[in-house]
């Protein structure tokens, strides 16, 4: 049994089934973006191949010169902060998890409203849910049983 971040805290809370699954959804973001920024910084490297996943992902990264390394960093760090917080049940994991969500569901929406993204559709309600339940009530409670 996996021994919960409010057991080592001295609460009696569990850790929702959700926060546990998103810390593995922004731990995996974490290493997909420090892989990226890996790749974009040596271009042609054994990692090239991973953008026929997404070849015009690698073509939008080129346009922003320099900006597509330090983006992926930013990314990679932040997502490292939220899947931390989350999994110690810390306050700043839990704003960064709403805030990441949040830009997300942005970024979806107006690269779908704008055509630019036909495909981001998709992730507005996925978004959308994702952050209704970090809000939900065993996660809000779950956060301040182990801030206490």
């Amino acid at each position: 049994m996996i021994a919960h971040a409010a057991a080592r805290e001295g609460t009696n809370a569990r850790r929702p089934l959700f926060v546990t699954a998103l810390t593995v959804f922004f731990a995996f973001g974490a290493a997909i973006s420090g892989i990226a920024f890996i790749a974009l910084l040596f271009p042609g490297s054994p990692l090239e191949p991973m953008w026929r996943l997404n070849p015009r992902a690698r073509e939008q990264f080129a346009s922003m010169g320099i900006w597509a390394p330090v983006l992926m960093a930013v990314v990679c760090v932040l997502c490292s902060l939220t899947a931390l917080g989350l999994l110690h049940g810390r306050r700043y994991g839990l704003l960064l998890g709403f805030t990441m969500l949040a830009v997300s569901l942005l970024g979806d929406l107006a690269n779908a409203l704008l055509g630019l993204e036909p495909r981001a559709w998709i992730g507005v309600p996925i978004a959308a849910l994702l952050i209704a339940a970090l809000a939900s009530r065993s996660s809000r409670s779950y956060f301040a049983a182990v801030q206490r």
